[in-house]
Formats: C-alpha cells, sequence, structure tokens
C-alpha cells in the first residue's frame, strides 16, 4: 500500500537570476499519514555548484513513523507534458530508518536535479519553468495503523486547484498576465473579493477582473496563500525580503487578509535593523499595521537604535511621507 501527492513549483526565469545559492521556495505537503516539506533552490543548494544546477530537498517535518517514502520529480515541458529523460524525471526512495523517518531530518534528495542551461532551452513556458515533485509513502499513517488520519491536506488539493485552473469561473489581469480563479474560493477567504465577485452589480459578474498597481509576482504570491493558507518563499519569488515582503503586505490590506498581514509583518520584523526599521515603520503605517508600527516605534525609542536610524536615508522619507511620526516617537519615548 501507498499514497502520493503532487505538488509543482513555478520559477520565473528572469526572477531567479537575481537570486542566490541556498535561497529556497517550500512546499508542504500531508500524504501518507506524514507531513513533508520540498525545498527547490533555483540556484542549487551549495556553493560548489556555481548556481548552474536546480536541487531540491525532501524533509519530513511531522512525528510520524513506520513504512517508507520517496519523492519523484520531473520538469514539465512547454507543451505540458513532463519531460522522459533520465537526467529531468528522477526519482529517489527512502526505507523507514533515517533520513526519512526521524522528525525534522532533511535529505539532499536531488542536489544536481537540472541544469538552468536545459530548462532555457527546453522547458521554459513564457519566461516561466515548471518542476512536479510526486512525494510517495509507503505504509498508512502512524504505526501503521490503517485508521488514523493523515494531517489536513486541504492547502495542497487547493494549491493543485489553483495550478491547473480547472473549473475556473473569473480571471484577474495583472500587468498583462492572465490569472484565472474560483470566485467561491476567492469569496469565502476575502471579503473584498466577495463584494467584487458576488455582489449585486453587473460589474461582479464580469469573466475578467483588471488589477491596477499591482505587480504580478505579488498577485501570484497573495493569490497562492489565498488557496494554500501559505506564503511563498522569497526564493519563489525572485527578488529580496526587503522588497517582497512590503508589497505582500500592500495587498494583504488591500484585501483585507489579515492572517497574510500578520506573517508578511513578521517576516519583515525578522528583517529589521537600523538600517531598515524607518522603512518597515513607513510600511506599516502605509498598510494599516498596528501591531507591526508598535514593534518598528519600540525599536526607535532606544537611544542607540534611534541615532543609528536616524542617518538612514530611509528615516527621512518616513518623516517626509508621515510628518506625524516625530511626535509619535517623542511619545513613545516619553513613556520609557
Amino acid at each position: 500500500m501507498f499514497d502520493s501527492c503532487f505538488t509543482r513549483f513555478k520559477l520565473d526565469y528572469d526572477g531567479t537570476k537575481s537570486l542566490g545559492i541556498g535561497d529556497a521556495a517550500s512546499r508542504d505537503v500531508s500524504v501518507g499519514g506524514h507531513r513533508w516539506r520540498i525545498d527547490c533552490y533555483p540556484r542549487g543548494y551549495r556553493a560548489e555548484d556555481n548556481g548552474e544546477y536546480v536541487s531540491l530537498c525532501l524533509e519530513l517535518t511531522g512525528d510520524s513513523t513506520g513504512g517508507g517514502g520517496g519523492v519523484e520529480a520531473f520538469v514539465t515541458k512547454p507543451d505540458g507534458a513532463p519531460s522522459s529523460s533520465r537526467t529531468q524525471r528522477t526519482r529517489q526512495v527512502y526505507s523507514s530508518s533515517p533520513p526519512a523517518a526521524a522528525e525534522g531530518v532533511r535529505s539532499l534528495a536531488f542536489r544536481q536535479f537540472v541544469k538552468w542551461k536545459d530548462i532555457e532551452s527546453l522547458y521554459l513556458a513564457d519566461g516561466w519553468a515548471t518542476i512536479t515533485c510526486r512525494v510517495i509513502v509507503t505504509g498508512r499513517g502512524r504505526d501503521n495503523d490503517p485508521l488514523v488520519a493523515p494531517p489536513p491536506d486541504i492547502g495542497t488539493h487547493l494549491g493543485l486547484l489553483l495550478d491547473c485552473a480547472d473549473g475556473s469561473d473569473v480571471s484577474f489581469v495583472v500587468d498583462g498576465e492572465r490569472f484565472p480563479a474560483h470566485r467561491a474560493v476567492l469569496a469565502a477567504r476575502s471579503p473584498v473579493f466577495k463584494a467584487q465577485l458576488l455582489g449585486p452589480t453587473s460589474k461582479a459578474r464580469a469573466s475578467s477582473v483588471t488589477v491596477p498597481d499591482m505587480a504580478p509576482a505579488t498577485f501570484r504570491a497573495m493569490l497562492r496563500f489565498v488557496y494554500t493558507d501559505a506564503c511563498p518563499a522569497v526564493g519563489e519569488l525572485g527578488a529580496s525580503p526587503s522588497e517582497v515582503y512590503p508589497r505582500l503586505l500592500a495587498a494583504a490590506d488591500r484585501y483585507a487578509l489579515d492572517r497574510l498581514k500578520l506573517v508578511c509583518a513578521g517576516k519583515l520584523w525578522g528583517n529589521v535593523s537600523a538600517d531598515t526599521v524607518a522603512a518597515t515603520l513607513a510600511c506599516a503605517e502605509a498598510c494599516s499595521c498596528p501591531e507591526l508600527k508598535t514593534k518598528c516605534v519600540g525599536f526607535l525609542v532606544d537611544e542607540k537604535n534611534f541615532r543609528d536610524a536616524v542617518l538612514t536615508d530611509g528615516f527621512v522619507q518616513l518623516v517626509q511621507k508621515f510628518p506625524s511620526m516625530i511626535a509619535e516617537l517623542k511619545e513613545a519615548a516619553g513613556k520609557q
């Protein structure tokens, strides 16, 4: 007996050029009573690969025991068919002993999965490369008990629905790029989408919606969160955290996705320093994120942090955009 589940990585060819070795995109899947994470490194896992290869890692993140597992991966051709060569379609299988059955143990499944020059010549479709991974698990859950339910996998299934666009009944056009989607899913997740797509006006019944003032990569990341409740990793978006998460936070605020706002806020806070805090505070103020704003103000009322931050271009821009911020910082410092 075995269970399996598919997941996909869609890599922006131009965006990946700015990534470094070790930058990863991640997918979590639940299959066979096990929770797995697959990491895709568009520019490679180790320095000695010289950024010429895509690497894939597999990790068991749950505490399940019993059975074994593996992962199969292949690159999708421009016509949608899977690659058939030995190089680009391969499988690695693990037994029930480590590394796959020990919680949190990582295995470098395919260190040199595919060369970028092969992706360039064989697998690009409209500037994107698609890598499909199939996680295969033998045995049926904890201690092989067939009655043990696996972890929730609705996010995995909805993510695949988004990827294949089956049953889509609306599309969004973002800077010329079209995104098929499903009204019911979007309306269930966002009150803004619900009003926009299920409202009483004729505009709500339109089959195509144009989204202004947003980059396609940002909308794509937000849409994946709507379907899977998972925030794509920076490596998948082809930009640095300081670029990705402010845009995604603004998108989350625009569509009233409160959980995504806090996820982005947490990512930005994790990158806060004297050099970045002013820009982060400006983002928090612009996107109505009081939780992140409180954190940044607390950081700045420390005298040493303030002395360093006030010399940055970001602080000058913060004060120009939000003149009242100086008074708020003084008030917060007075309460210390």
